[in-house]
């Protein structure tokens, strides 16, 4: 590898007020994940029980 492949890859540690604005932004992307797979899982439960009303008529 050359030497400006490698000067990308180091980072300067963040400041306070840059680390917290970074926390926040990974806990926005955090909670995106939970609320999508809430609402995945929902769907599922709601089809399963469409499909148990649909069998047993």
């Amino acid at each position: 590898m050359r030497f400006y492949e490698f000067a990308s890859a180091i980072k300067k540690p963040l400041t306070a007020d840059q680390a917290k604005i970074q926390g926040m932004k990974n806990q926005v992307k955090n909670t995106q994940k939970t609320i999508k797979a809430e609402k995945a899982r929902q769907k599922i439960k709601a089809g399963q029980q469409q499909l148990l009303k649909a069998n047993s008529n």
